[in-house]
């Protein structure tokens, strides 16, 4: 069942404090899955991006533009996921004019409209199962950081700017995964959804490179918002994000829904969500991965704003080249 973000995950309180016995079994969990885990190599390199944190951070725009990256210096990438939220367990190459959220996941069926996306709940066997097909020749794994059954051979976290690692603590108490200490030895690129305003860079070992991002829609999408009278709803995990965007972006927002992460969204919700904005004088608009999961018959009657991570032009060569050490490590060890 999807779930909102706990409030008190942002900083201690009575709270936090009250679950924190309950972070040691977290801990336990995480300390014997990983030390009873047999790791198994791909045939060819595995480039991950996860998180330290659960919740929304910026992910799937990062895996999205590292295939682009990919793509550009003549690799043929596919997106590895275990399809959060969909039926199917794989391992599938998805196809959006077959599948529907309920069947991949929302993220993966976003992504396919770009990216060859494979899903399957078994990590080595969706990375075989890529690696069978000959005009791939990398993975990009979305989410999978703390999953121990698979060899990375680029592994990338990714933190948002805004809310950093928030109280510090591990699950239930806070949001982390794992320690910060823990998980940033397991790390090779650390990449920020924004600027950092938590103070996180400084505790990061210095040897991680660094970069940092705006999620932002394309100048054309902006252009198309701006002014424009909507009402916004987003089921994600960080909706605020969502409608900061929409500000920043100059659209005139008249009011706001949020819904827990991959919320399904029914014909109930979408006609009172209409009748709200009716009323306002606006118009319906959400995230591109919400609209994945909405009704088919209301699509055409909600806006979507497509966002992607912008790096500048000296992060992105740094990015890339990065890649590139990546491929030629992986050839000479073969």
């Amino acid at each position: 069942m999807p779930l909102k973000t706990p409030k008190f995950w942002s900083r201690l309180n009575w709270q936090s404090i009250l679950l924190f016995p309950l972070s040691y079994i977290w801990r336990l969990g995480h300390y014997l899955n990983q030390q009873n885990a047999r790791p198994k190599k791909s045939d060819i390199p595995i480039i991950c991006v996860g998180n330290l944190t659960v919740g929304g951070s910026g992910k799937t725009p990062v895996v999205i533009t590292l295939c682009r990256f990919l793509s550009g210096i003549g690799k043929s990438p596919s997106v590895l996921t275990r399809g959060f939220g969909g039926r199917e367990r794989g391992p599938i190459f998805v196809n959006s004019n077959l599948h529907q959220s309920e069947d991949v996941g929302d993220e993966p069926l976003m992504m396919s409209n770009s990216n060859i996306v494979c899903v399957s709940r078994n990590r080595p066997v969706g990375a075989a199962f890529i690696s069978s097909e000959k005009e791939l020749d990398c993975v990009v794994m979305d989410d999978g950081l703390q999953n121990p059954t698979l060899v990375k051979d680029l592994k990338i976290a990714v933190f948002d700017g805004k809310f950093g690692i928030g109280n510090g603590l591990l699950l239930p108490a806070g949001p982390m995964r794992e320690q910060l200490e823990d998980g940033l030895k397991n790390v090779d690129i650390v990449i920020f959804n924004g600027e950092d305003e938590t103070g996180l860079i400084p505790k990061i070992l210095s040897h991680i490179p660094i970069f940092t991002g705006e999620l932002r829609p394309d100048d054309e999408i902006i252009e198309q918002m701006k002014g424009r009278r909507v009402y916004g709803f987003a089921g994600i995990g960080n909706p605020p994000r969502f409608f900061k965007t929409l500000e920043n972006i100059g659209a005139d927002i008249v009011g706001e829904a949020h819904f827990a992460d991959h919320h399904p969204y029914t014909d109930t919700d979408m006609s009172q969500l209409y009748e709200e904005a009716n009323q306002a004088g606006s118009e319906l608009v959400t995230t591109q991965k919400d609209w994945m999961r909405l009704p088919a018959e209301w699509r055409e009657r909600v806006l979507t704003v497509p966002v992607r991570i912008h790096f500048s032009s000296a992060d992105s060569i740094k990015i890339v080249s990065l890649l590139e050490t990546t491929f030629k490590n992986v050839l000479s060890s073969q």
